[in-house]
């Protein structure tokens, strides 16, 4: 069920300066957090300044790829373009061991097998690289 090749994209990722240093970890296969320099807290999706305590003394980390499931949902329908090829996948929120909870996709599980809790991995994939996961 594909679509014209022209018919607009909702899977691309925006870039832009700020974010550019995680979307080219993630081309090498390293994922990136932010974390605040004065209170300690760890955050994703990027933010110039931490969540937790508006400091905007706030670094780049590497993130171990280690992460818990925490939500998902198996998608059977999405009429968006390119996702009509795509399903069923599973839309995921997944607890980061640095702390953060992240939206994602969860891969290669095996249909029933997923719990919470469940330890996963993060891989990469796509053109643009973006990070998912897997049963660890």
């Amino acid at each position: 069920m594909s679509g014209p090749a022209d018919a607009p994209r909702f899977d691309l990722p925006e870039a832009d300066a700020f974010t550019r240093p995680y979307w080219d970890a993630a081309a090498e296969g390293r994922l990136l957090i932010r974390r605040c320099g004065d209170c300690g807290a760890a955050h994703h999706y990027p933010r110039e300044f931490c969540p937790r305590c508006w400091s905007e003394n706030v670094t780049w980390e590497r993130a171990g790829g280690r992460a818990a499931l925490y939500t998902w949902s198996v998608v059977h329908r999405n009429d968006l373009p390119p996702f009509p090829d795509r399903v069923p996948y599973v839309a995921a929120v997944v607890d980061l061991v640095e702390g953060p909870r992240m939206m994602t996709e969860v891969v290669d599980a095996e249909d029933g097998l997923l719990r919470v809790g469940m330890e996963l991995e993060v891989a990469f994939r796509g053109d643009p690289v973006v990070p998912v996961f897997r049963p660890a």
